[in-house]
C-alpha cells in the first residue's frame, strides 16, 4: 500500500505543476506588448497603407477605438474574437511552430530511431537462458489484446497524420506537387481529428483494463537500477509488468495521454470560446507532447518486437512459454505456480494473471 500511495502522490504532483506551469505562462503572456509580438507583415503593410492619409487614429493605434487588430491576444473584445481580424500573436505561433518548434521535433524523431538501431546492433534481441517448455501460459486475455492493439491503431493513425500535418508542406509537397498533396492534407486532417476523440476512449479503456497491474512494487527499483538487463541481458526479477513497461504505462499512456487529449480536443472543437492565443498554446503543448509521445512508443514498440521477439507473440496472441515467464517475470511466475518448486512445470490449470480485488 506504501508503494502505491507514494506513486499516486508523485503523479498527482506532476499533473498539478503542470496545470500551474500552463496557468502561469498563459497569465504571463496574457497582455504580451505589441512589439513583442513578429509583425505580420503583409497585413499591417496594408493596413498602414491604407491609412497612410487618414487624419484620424487607424486601426492599428489603440487610441482608435477600433478592435481589429488584437494586441493583447486575449478574448478581452469578445469571447468570439468575432471582429478581431488580425492577430500579431498567430505571426509569434506561425514563426515558432515552422521555426525551433518543428526543427527540435523533427531532429528528435530522426535521432531517436538510429540511436535505437545503434543500440539494437550492438546489443542484439534478448535470448532465454533454456530452452522453451512447450506448456503456454495465458497472460493478456482476449479483452487486454482488444484493447491495446486498438489504442496502437489510432495512435499511429494519429501519428503519420500528424507528422503529414506538421511536416508534409516542407517534405512531400515538392515532390507530390499541389493536387496530390492537397488530398494528402486533407485526408490526414480528418483522420487527425476524427480519431482523435476516439484515441481518447481507447486510452481511457487502456487506462482502467492495465492499471490494477501497473503499481509500482520494492522489486521494481532493482529493475531500474540495472537497466532491465538490456546491455548484459541478465534476466531481472519482475512482476506481472516490469518496471519499465511500468514507466511507460504512467509516462506515456497516462501523463502524455492527458497532455494530447486535453490539448487535442481544445484544437479539435473550437465552438466553445477558447481564444486564438489558447488555441496558439494548446498547440505548442501538442507538438511537443505528440514527439515525446512517439518517441516514448518508438522504445516501447522497439522493447516488444526487436528486443524480444517473444513479447511480441504474448500481446499477438495471448500466451507465452512457461520458460519464458520464468525468466522475464519470474514473480509473477511464482505468484501463478502458488509455491511449486522453480524448476517443475507450472500446473495445467495455471489463471491467466493475478487478480486483485
Amino acid at each position: 500500500m506504501g508503494s502505491m500511495t507514494i506513486c499516486r502522490q508523485w503523479i498527482s504532483g506532476v499533473l498539478l505543476f503542470l496545470v500551474l506551469a500552463f496557468l502561469s505562462a498563459s497569465m504571463a503572456f496574457a497582455a504580451v506588448p505589441h512589439k513583442d509580438a513578429v509583425p505580420a507583415y503583409a497585413e499591417e503593410q496594408t493596413i498602414l497603407q491604407a491609412e497612410k492619409d487618414v487624419p484620424e487614429a487607424g486601426w492599428s493605434s489603440a487610441s482608435s477605438g477600433k478592435v481589429h487588430v488584437d494586441r493583447h491576444y486575449l478574448g478581452q473584445y469578445g469571447a468570439s474574437e468575432g471582429t478581431v481580424i488580425l492577430q500579431r500573436g498567430g505571426n509569434t505561433w506561425r514563426t515558432l511552430r515552422d521555426g525551433p518548434i518543428a526543427m527540435v521535433a523533427g531532429t528528435a524523431l530522426l535521432v531517436v530511431p538510429l540511436l535505437i538501431l545503434g543500440f539494437y546492433l550492438l546489443t542484439g534481441p534478448a535470448r532465454l537462458e533454456h530452452p522453451e517448455t512447450g506448456q503456454r501460459i495465458t497472460r493478456f486475455p482476449a479483452w487486454d489484446r482488444i484493447v491495446h492493439w486498438a489504442t496502437a491503431i489510432s495512435f499511429l493513425v494519429l501519428a503519420f497524420t500528424g507528422l503529414i500535418i506538421m511536416f508534409g508542406k516542407k517534405l512531400l509537397l515538392p515532390w507530390m506537387g499541389h493536387e496530390v498533396f492537397s488530398w494528402v492534407a486533407v485526408i490526414s486532417k480528418y483522420l487527425h481529428n476524427f480519431v482523435g476523440p476516439l484515441f481518447i476512449v481507447c486510452s481511457l479503456f487502456m487506462f482502467f483494463t492495465f492499471l490494477s497491474r501497473n503499481f509500482f512494487e520494492r522489486h521494481d527499483w532493482q529493475w531500474i537500477k540495472s537497466g532491465g538487463g538490456l546491455i548484459s541481458h541478465r534476466h531481472v526479477p519482475a512482476g506481472f509488468f516490469n518496471a519499465g513497461e511500468k514507466l511507460w504505462f504512467w509516462g506515456g499512456v497516462v501523463l502524455l495521454g492527458l497532455v494530447m487529449s486535453i490539448t487535442g480536443l481544445i484544437l479539435d472543437f473550437v465552438t466553445f470560446g477558447q481564444t486564438r492565443y489558447v488555441l496558439q498554446w494548446a498547440n505548442y503543448l501538442h507538438i511537443g507532447g505528440a514527439t515525446l509521445y512517439i518517441i516514448g512508443a518508438l522504445g516501447h514498440i522497439y522493447m516488444g518486437t526487436l528486443a524480444d521477439p517473444l513479447a511480441y507473440k504474448a500481446m499477438r496472441h495471448g500466451t507465452v512459454d512457461a520458460e519464458w515467464a520464468r525468466e522475464h517475470h519470474e514473480y509473477w511466475y511464482d505468484e501463478l505456480r502458488g509455491g511449486v518448486p522453480p524448476h517443475a512445470p507450472p500446473p495445467a490449470d495455471v489463471p491467466p494473471h493475478p487478480r486483485h480485488h
